[in-house]
């Protein structure tokens, strides 16, 4: 019997370090925070990261007009890459605020109770950085980039 268990246990131990390998190979970055309460929270750094996807999307936008005009493969091929970027970054963006502040930093409050406005304030704020970072993505337009920037700096001001 005791080997049995010993040979069960070396399979679930090598199962269970399977799975890490599995984690650390499936994923190549990481989520803005765990989900489990661990109450450890870096707000200013997740600003200045959605701070960093912008400037990036800025970067990006720019270039893909500069390169828009060229019809050969090496502007292609430029053009294309920028896309992919930009694309990343504004997914980013959307990943974080609706996994890191939406669901661990917005906390509900009932309709009628106080800071219910703050709330709702809170919540359109979020929303407006979602919706800009989505709009960046279907558009080449650097008004889309700037509403995106403000937008981060209006959600920014709940976390000073």
């Amino acid at each position: 019997m005791k080997r049995h268990a010993i040979a069960l246990g070396s399979v679930v131990g090598a199962m269970g370090l399977s799975m890490i390998g599995v984690w650390t190979i499936s994923s190549p970055q990481a989520s803005a925070h765990c989900q489990v309460p661990c109450g450890i929270y870096d707000d200013a750094a997740r600003i200045s990261r959605l701070k960093e996807d912008a400037a990036t999307i800025h970067k990006a936008v720019d270039q893909i007009n500069k390169l828009g005009s060229g019809h050969d493969v090496t502007s292609i091929n430029q053009a294309t890459r920028w896309i992919m970027t930009k694309e990343k970054h504004a997914s980013h963006i959307i990943e974080v605020v609706s996994q890191y502040f939406l669901t661990q930093k917005v906390k509900p409050v009932a309709t009628g109770a106080d800071g219910y406005d703050g709330y709702l304030k809170k919540l359109a704020d979020h929303h407006a950085v979602m919706s800009a970072a989505m709009k960046t993505k279907q558009t080449v337009d650097m008004e889309k980039v700037d509403a995106l920037s403000a937008a981060i700096d209006a959600m920014a001001k709940h976390y000073k």
